[in-house]
């Protein structure tokens, strides 16, 4: 199977969610209004380090429409937040560490009145040393952002004896790679409308990833028992992310329970580019050594990343690049060193890939660069590295066996793509000197899931609800990926229903149960296993109230579109079935992620293994590069919805082109250069111009019992050095810096470069 926006079939279906998107009809939660609402407004730190020395609320009090001014003081219970470690000031009381930091917040009668009351906030600041990166941070003499120091964690990870292993080696290829502050940038910024109840209890509509995690975070923060308040957190105009930690929350609850009314708070783009999450900066070193035939010998690494000023979840993406930092291949000394780094950055978290993006790219540079020095075709020197079905994770954990990684492989290994380079080599290119061609590949393993060691809960429910329907309830949020037409669907098979049988129910705390975070490329696999727990146990429930009902032996009965039948006839409709004598037909499962035996923190289990082949245009006399084609194998277990399959890696490798070749959120001394979308540029159609072609692999070992693994992100991940590797292929230029320099790619449109292999060096 094949998957491209030409396919079609009885299971590419229009998405639930589909119609309301493309029209604008749909309301998200940022669009939600209350008759009596106000109007709340953070007022923001100008300085990424300095200390507070007075804050004066009194002339912003005063003004006509402002309904509260709150600041630090009046934070009820914990004045910080953080799904790991807590240390993000709600209201920064003495120091602030970057430009996003809150002072102090106010609700009004309208925006342009909560506007004006920020300004009248009088804050006395005396400005600090700003540790604008990493080293400068580390420096013996740099101020201590936090009593722990500035270093947030640190990571190791060593087999074998890589000194020795380096005398041994015939090649060494010694390359440092550097990678760009993202940004998420969603459509819908950061946002929610938050409800006081008559009942006491706080309702918050807002988008988040993780609604019980949310709710857990704010009773800490109001000092309320989590009952009492409720999130609903779907439908999310996009997230990758960036919505996984507290935002706008903690100022929208204490603001609507301070003032008694309903509050809305939306952030501007200038707002969310300041104090939002982006993708982690980081710069990996690499030295890696090959024998005489090509084989790894020895691989050591070195990871410094910018985490930003707290610490979201710095060490967890800092454990997976360490983790991918080795990927799919084998090789018998390793030694791998992170740390990631408190500055007075903007905020780095959690995105798309999580850590495994920067490292992939660093990895796939330097098999590129080992396979030249090799005289080896580059594909054939993965081939010749490749981690076999059945070895263990990176970690030298025992993982979930697959043979992902040769299939993948493979599947690139036969594309038109590899054929073409092939066919290519040697030949004259364009008649247009300036305009080159070239083919890269890249190649990975991606792990799901949160890893071992960290609270990763599964289950849903289903229930037979009393107008017929049949209800599907799972803690999960829907924010552009697919997931209520990939329940769909499974609903659909698995039970045999028709689409109008089902009702399903996400993203609401007072009603689902939790089914864990929407993160880490787990949510459509944790509904499948849930699915699978389910539905035997509720389709006997449904047949034996059936069979009481109509007095036929439930053996002699099945579940089909509509209600019970009987062979081919149908019997009993399932709105009869719930209008029945006895108790509510409900079935629930909870468990736990599948996770390693194994004792190291965040060492996955499942893996997903992709391989991709990119085409790219460059133009040497402006260094633009164009994506021409794109091929990318999955392996990844059964096909859940093909066209949601289709479109997350369409999407994951868009926002791998952004990443490779324009996006950066430019800082300089702690500020933001990049302020808007105006400067910053995000891939658009036109940069999608070429095929992408998919191919899932769907085939799992006979004894796998864990089913689909996730997609969310795998599409994001192998672009980037992809693309880069087709530079190299097209002119002769290797790439260690993200996004790919225009002028770096500069050239006479009449040298010819060279192509025999050298040395690598990393120049």
């Amino acid at each position: 199977m094949r998957l491209t926006r030409q396919s079609s079939g009885p299971r590419w279906r229009i998405r639930p969610d589909g119609p309301g998107k493309v029209s604008g009809s749909l309301v998200y939660l940022t669009d939600m209004t209350h008759p009596r609402m106000l109007y709340g407004a953070v007022l923001r730190s100008e300085h990424p380090h300095a200390l507070i020395k007075e804050v004066r609320t009194e002339r912003a009090r005063q003004l006509a429409g402002v309904r509260a001014v709150l600041t630090s003081k009046d934070v009820p219970g914990l004045n910080g937040f953080g799904i790991a470690h807590p240390d993000q000031p709600v209201f920064c009381e003495h120091r602030v560490r970057y430009v996003g930091d809150a002072v102090a917040a106010v609700a009004a009668d309208s925006k342009a009145i909560a506007e004006r009351a920020l300004q009248l906030i009088e804050v006395d600041y005396e400005l600090l040393e700003t540790l604008d990166s990493p080293e400068r941070a580390l420096a013996a003499e740099a101020p201590l952002l936090h009593p722990q120091g500035n270093a947030l964690h640190r990571t190791a990870f060593a087999t074998g004896d890589t000194a020795a292993a380096f005398a041994d080696c015939m090649h060494i290829v010694e390359e440092t790679y550097t990678t760009p502050r993202q940004m998420h940038t969603y459509m819908e910024t950061e946002g929610g409308l938050f409800i006081p109840e008559a009942d006491g209890r706080l309702t918050v509509f807002s988008p988040t990833q993780h609604g019980f995690m949310d709710r857990l975070q704010l009773s800490r923060i109001l000092n309320v028992p989590p009952a009492r308040i409720r999130i609903v957190s779907s439908p999310i105009g996009g997230s990758f992310g960036g919505k996984d930690e507290l935002n706008v929350q903690p100022y929208g609850a204490l603001l609507a329970l301070g003032t008694g009314r309903p509050v809305k708070l939306h952030h501007s783009r200038w707002e969310s580019v300041r104090a939002g999450l982006k993708r982690h900066p980081m710069r990996i070193t690499m030295k890696s050594g090959i024998d005489a035939d090509g084989k790894l010998l020895a691989h050591q690494v070195r990871i410094v990343a910018d985490t930003g000023p707290y610490s979201t979840l710095g060490a967890e993406v800092l454990n997976f690049a360490t983790e991918h930092a080795i990927g799919p291949y084998r090789c018998g000394s390793v030694d791998v060193e992170g740390v990631s780094v408190f500055t007075n950055n903007g905020m780095s978290g959690e995105f798309r890939g999580f850590g495994g993006n920067q490292a992939i790219f660093a990895l796939e540079g330097q098999m590129d660069r080992l396979a030249e020095c090799a005289g080896l075709d580059p594909w054939a020197f993965r081939d010749l590295n490749m981690r076999e079905a059945g070895d263990p994770g990176p970690f030298g954990q025992p993982i979930a066996v697959s043979d992902g990684a040769r299939q993948v492989w493979q599947a690139v290994q036969n594309s038109a793509l590899r054929q073409e380079r092939n066919e290519a080599s040697g030949k004259e290119g364009s008649l247009e000197p300036w305009l080159k061609t070239g083919i890269g590949f890249a190649f990975t393993m991606h792990g799901a899931g949160l890893g071992f060691g960290i609270p990763d809960p599964a289950g849903g429910r289903l229930r037979l609800a009393a107008d017929g329907k049949i209800e599907a309830l799972f803690g999960y949020e829907e924010f552009g990926q697919g997931l209520l037409a990939s329940l769909t669907l499974m609903l659909m098979e698995q039970l045999g229903l028709a689409e109008e049988d089902i009702r399903i129910i996400i993203g609401d705390t007072d009603i689902v149960p939790d089914s864990g975070s929407t993160t880490a490329s787990r949510a459509t696999a944790m509904m499948w296993q849930s699915l699978q727990r389910m539905r035997g146990p509720f389709r006997s429930m449904l047949l034996e109230r059936a069979s009481e009902q109509l007095g036929i032996d439930a053996a002699e009965l099945s579940l089909g579109e509509g209600g019970i039948y009987g062979g081919e006839e149908p019997l009993l409709s399932y709105k009869a079935l719930a209008q029945a004598p006895g108790k509510e037909l409900v079935c629930e499962t909870a468990f736990h992620f599948p996770v390693s035996a194994t004792e190291r923190v965040g060492a996955h289990f499942m893996y997903t293994y992709s391989a991709v082949a990119v085409k790219v245009e460059v133009h040497t006399l402006t260094g633009r590069v164009k994506v021409l084609e794109q091929y990318h194998s999955v392996a990844a277990g059964p096909v859940i919805n093909p066209q949601g399959f289709l479109g997350q890696i369409e999407g994951g490798s868009s926002m791998a082109i952004g990443f490779a070749l324009t996006e950066d959120a430019v800082m300089e001394q702690g500020h933001y250069v990049t302020r808007n979308l105006d400067t910053y540029l995000v891939p658009m159609i036109a940069d999608q111009r070429g095929a992408v072609v998919v191919e899932p692999i769907e085939e799992l070992p006979e004894s796998d019992c864990y089913g689909p693994r996730g997609i969310g992100e795998v599409g994001s991940v192998t672009v980037a050095p992809a693309i880069a590797a087709a530079i190299r292929n097209a002119c002769g230029k290797w790439v260690a810096k993200l996004p790919i320099q225009a002028e770096e790619l500069l050239e006479s449109p009449f040298a010819r470069q060279p192509r025999q292999p050298r040395e690598a060096n990393g120049t």
